[in-house]
């Protein structure tokens, strides 16, 4: 039901139009009837509005802590996601058994946000911009809180940054959607953040500011924090000095790569024409991987197993095979995915016929390259291979029947997905369990963690 006062006024206006239509059928010279119909418009719906804006304007607002506590809750919870999504990102690179709990599907998964290049900007990863960012804010609000601030200092300023913040979120939740075609759960949170801290910095500025204009007092902000030198001084020169020490000496850890190739390391081809590495004659372990080059998860642990064949290289021999999980080469693959991966293997099969498998298969897993990229040209220079051979080989039927002998054997020992290893006889999708590794290098648990 509704409230009788709206009633009557929803009728008066109803009432305004009808008059302005019978104006209408009178014989008055059109732009007379338009001037007529448009002023009681204007007057019966000023009329109507007038009492909901003052009423508007006399909206009692909660005490100013509300507005300021929240504001300072909602910097420390974006502080939070950002620290939590910096040891992400590092443990998505480093640690080969992590997954993080909001990898739930290909269009849902954090994981797959922290590989793409799009997590790194000016050689820092975005999440520890985020947390210098929110940082800073969170360090602005003491000045806030000032007897002099009155509660409408630092707003402006605030508001600004959280602007910025706002418009960076806006252009990630596009990358995610065009070129990543993943989301973040956690990044999603930080988008929500940065818009609930815009709109509680707007509501101050509206219910305690003075009439100034947010350009004018932005200014007069940053006048302000300058004027306070001490506590200005206390406040960001330390936060200046962690910052550009953090930026400056920030490990890259994300340039994964495997070690040199050393003449010193056996390597060669099996019985059954699979390239090989490490142990020559009587290795404590060996282990058959299947992998896809544009798999993030197979780049990772190859790295890991390079550089152990590299220190242990009488101790574990590593095979590869080529699983690509690419629609047009993988039956198992029903729709578009790692696209070009499939064209990649049948390049590596051809170097290895040259002698060059290890040379082409570390350049692909370092070069980040895609399958619609990859430049022939670039690949023949960097392992010494003829350019027009290797741009052939492609359409080779001889290499294609090995892609697909690995393909086929793969399939039938129930690889569903990359990477996977053979060892002894079991197949482990994934990651290989430490203790396997540990047990071949003589690793007790003790000696791991000296």
């Amino acid at each position: 039901m509704l409230n009788p006062a709206v009633k009557l006024k929803f009728l008066s206006v109803v009432a305004a139009f009808r008059s302005t239509a019978s104006l209408l059928l009178k014989s008055q010279p059109l732009n007379s009837t338009l001037k007529e119909c448009k002023d009681q418009i204007f007057y019966k719906t000023a009329k109507l509005i007038n009492p909901i804006i003052s009423k508007r304007c006399d909206i009692k607002p909660f005490p100013f802590p509300v507005y300021s506590g929240t504001i300072a809750f909602l910097l420390l919870a974006g502080l939070a996601d950002s620290i939590y999504l910096s040891v992400h990102h590092y443990l998505v690179y480093t640690d080969i058994g992590y997954e993080s709990f909001c990898a739930i599907s290909k269009a849902i998964n954090c994981d797959t946000v922290s590989q793409s290049t799009y997590s790194i900007f000016l050689g820092v990863p975005v999440a520890i911009w985020g947390v210098a960012g929110y940082l800073f804010c969170f360090l602005l609000l003491p000045f806030a809180f000032s007897s002099d601030a009155g509660k409408r200092r630092i707003w402006p300023l605030i508001f600004t940054i959280l602007l910025v913040f706002s418009f960076i979120s806006i252009i990630f939740a596009v990358i995610s959607t065009r070129y990543i075609r993943s989301y973040c759960i956690m990044c999603i949170l930080s988008y929500g953040i940065n818009f609930l801290l815009l709109f509680y910095s707007w509501l101050i500025i509206r219910r305690f500011g003075e009439k100034e204009g947010i350009i004018k007092g932005f200014w007069q902000d940053i006048k302000f924090v300058f004027n306070k030198k001490r506590l200005s001084l206390s406040l960001f020169a330390p936060y200046a000095v962690l910052v550009i020490s953090a930026f400056v000496y920030f490990p890259a850890y994300w340039n994964l790569s495997p070690p040199p190739l050393s003449a010193n390391i056996p390597k060669g081809i099996t019985e059954d024409g699979h390239p090989w590495i490490g142990g020559s004659e009587n290795p404590e372990l060996v282990i058959t991987e299947f992998t896809d080059y544009l798999c993030f998860q197979c780049r990772k642990m190859h790295f890991l197993l390079r550089r152990l064949v590299e220190k242990n290289p009488e101790k574990i021999r590593l095979i590869h095979r080529h699983y690509p999980m690419d629609h047009k080469f993988n039956p198992i693959v029903k729709e578009p995915f790692h696209a070009g991966s499939g064209d990649m293997s049948l390049l590596s099969i051809y170097a290895a016929k040259e002698g060059k498998f290890w040379e082409m298969n570390d350049l692909f897993f370092s070069m980040n390259i895609t399958g619609d990229t990859i430049d022939i040209k670039e690949l023949a220079e960097k392992t010494g291979l003829d350019n027009g051979k290797l741009a052939l080989s492609r359409y080779d039927n001889s290499i294609r029947r090995v892609l697909w002998f690995d393909i086929r054997d793969g399939l039938k020992a129930g690889i569903t997905g990359t990477p996977a290893y053979m060892i002894n006889g079991k197949l482990y999708l994934g990651e290989i369990p430490a203790d396997i590794l540990k047990k071949a290098i003589n690793y007790s648990a003790t000696d791991s963690h000296r």
